[in-house]
């Protein structure tokens, strides 16, 4: 399915990376140039074109808004790095608390099934 039709609008998917790095320091709101220090600093990493050419998502956009937030609030930019993995890893444990809660509603339903 198109990404068009799957989220409703003519926006690319999240993860697509479409945009050039003047459009997404554009819609992040922040310089060219901050943009390349905060990749420097390993606070981001864009996919590449075959020529080499930064791409970036929507994703990407978001976590640089998120980046710009806490640069703003006085959060050095090795506080940021923690942050961002902190949260990272807080969003990952919770995709995967939500699967073992699924797994174990459904062993728990094939179970009373089977004692039924």
């Amino acid at each position: 399915m198109p990404p068009e039709t799957q989220h409703g609008s003519h926006l690319p998917d999240p993860g697509q990376a479409v945009y050039g790095i003047s459009v997404a320091a554009d819609l992040a709101g922040i310089g060219v140039q901050t943009l390349r220090l905060y990749e420097r600093h390993g606070l981001l990493t864009p996919a590449r074109s075959d020529g080499g050419t930064r791409r970036y998502s929507g994703d990407d956009i978001a976590r640089l808004r998120r980046i710009a937030t806490l640069a703003a609030t006085g959060v050095n930019l090795a506080g940021i790095a923690r942050i961002l993995d902190l949260e990272d890893a807080n969003a990952t444990l919770h995709t995967d608390n939500d699967r073992l809660r699924g797994d174990n509603t459904a062993l728990r339903e094939t179970r009373s099934e089977t004692a039924g």
